[in-house]
């Protein structure tokens, strides 16, 4: 097993794409009605397999809180009979690796596994996805264990401040809610409960399968129908609500012992293929996503010296995902330092980035490309959005020149239109 496990890590850490050349990606659905993309590479003898479902936090709701999180672990803890253990040393026994997500939007299962061991790595996967067991008593336990996690996570800054900024950002919509679910609803879950969740949320109609490796189309499709033909063959997943925009400001200042207060703030900000997402994408990078080069940085740590670090960032999701904004500083220094904030973005949105700012950062991402799709566990993630988010089929090819393509001017109107700090959730834990 150590042998296998050894030419595994081997094989895999000489795995490189070559990432100036096109990635070509097939798609096609499955009888059962699974999309599939394909990308076919031979440089060497593995695998990569990833199935994403619309079964993401945002499937939970107020009642159900932290089920997608418990569905999702559960799977991979019994299946067919095998115990958490047999599958584990299963998969070890043949140096292939199981992985997983789990973000808003999406649950998704992944496997890795040398090409002359796919037969045995690709049942134990299947088994997994086709016929989870639930076990009581595995249930019983990781209830016991999420609620020791929660207990702990509510003395947290950082999970305190999470939480909050969520939910003051997206009120009543699922993407609100805690991966974790809360106390209540994880003590009131059962066995039956996450049955329904699975029998409803990972069907054959909605689930989305990207491979990448060493096997033919033809080889492709037969593994893919495998998968997809034994998935529940219920009615495709509706999609997840729109997101409201918040019509006015929200500010909460919760007290802490810690000596730092932990700032977020923002607003819901853009979609999964929104035209507006390269411009918004480029002038995040000159704003806060660029680290020590940023504006952000610039004033508020290099010049001030008031943060270590100060970061921004969009997260499109399937729906408006969040604009954040989050620094940690002395609890003294919290209002100083989001008023330099404040100013900073108040002046990008008035007057925008300067040509030298819009140069260096153009060269920086797409120079930086590249390392983005250098191994196929990299591309997989890429084709599975891709595939989930129905973005188009040369969405690789065309980053950099969507890139290259974005101006000053489409930059400054894209925030302005986008981002309104007058309607801004600002969580602060470790008030004064």
């Amino acid at each position: 097993m150590k042998k296998l496990q050894f030419v595994f890590t081997l094989v895999w850490s000489l795995l490189v794409f070559n990432a100036h050349a096109a990635v070509k990606i097939q798609h096609w659905q499955t009888s059962s009605g699974s999309e599939v993309y394909f990308v076919e590479n031979h440089d060497l003898p593995i695998i990569d397999m990833s199935v994403n479902f619309p079964a993401g936090i945002a499937r939970d709701n107020k009642q159900t809180s932290g089920i997608a999180g418990v569905t999702r672990y559960m799977m991979t803890l019994g299946a067919d009979g095998m115990n958490e253990e047999v599958i584990t040393n299963k998969f070890a026994d043949i140096g292939a690796n199981l992985g997983g997500d789990l973000d808003n939007d999406r649950a998704a299962f992944k496997l890795r596994t040398l090409t002359s061991e796919q037969s045995t790595a690709l049942e134990t996967f299947n088994k997994i996805l086709h016929k989870p067991d639930f076990p009581e008593a595995i249930l019983t336990r990781e209830k016991t264990r999420i609620i020791a996690s929660i207990n702990e996570s509510a003395t947290q800054p950082e999970s305190i401040s999470d939480k909050a900024f969520k939910q003051a950002l997206y009120q009543n919509h699922p993407y609100g809610l805690d991966e974790s679910g809360e106390i209540e609803t994880i003590a009131a879950m059962k066995r039956a409960d996450l049955v329904k969740f699975y029998n409803t949320y990972y069907s054959a109609k909605s689930a989305v399968i990207a491979l990448i490796g060493d096997m033919t189309e033809s080889q492709a499709r037969s593994i893919a129908e495998a998968t997809s033909s034994g998935l529940p063959q219920t009615p495709a997943v509706a999609k997840i609500a729109e997101v409201t925009l918040p019509q006015s400001s929200n500010l909460q200042n919760i007290k802490h012992p810690a000596s730092q207060a932990h700032i977020l703030m923002g607003s819901p900000g853009v979609k999964r293929g929104d035209a507006d997402y390269f411009p918004l994408y480029v002038g995040n990078y000159i704003l806060g996503g660029g680290g020590f080069v940023s504006r952000l940085t610039e004033e508020v740590r290099e010049k001030r010296g008031l943060v270590y670090s100060v970061y921004s960032y969009f997260l499109p999701m399937a729906e408006l995902g969040p604009f954040q904004i989050g620094l940690q500083t002395k609890k003294e220094q919290a209002n100083e330092a989001m008023k330099v904030v404040n100013d900073t973005l108040a002046k990008y949105l008035q007057n925008g980035p300067t040509e030298k700012e819009l140069k260096a950062a153009k060269d920086n991402l797409i120079g930086g490309f590249p390392m983005r799709i250098d191994s196929n566990g990299k591309i997989l993630d890429y084709i599975s959005v891709i595939g989930f988010y129905k973005l188009p089929m040369t969405y690789l090819d065309d980053f950099n020149k969507e890139i290259a393509k974005v101006t000053t001017r489409q930059i400054k109107d894209a925030f302005k239109r986008r981002v309104k700090p007058e309607t801004f959730a600002t969580v602060v834990v470790g008030a004064e």
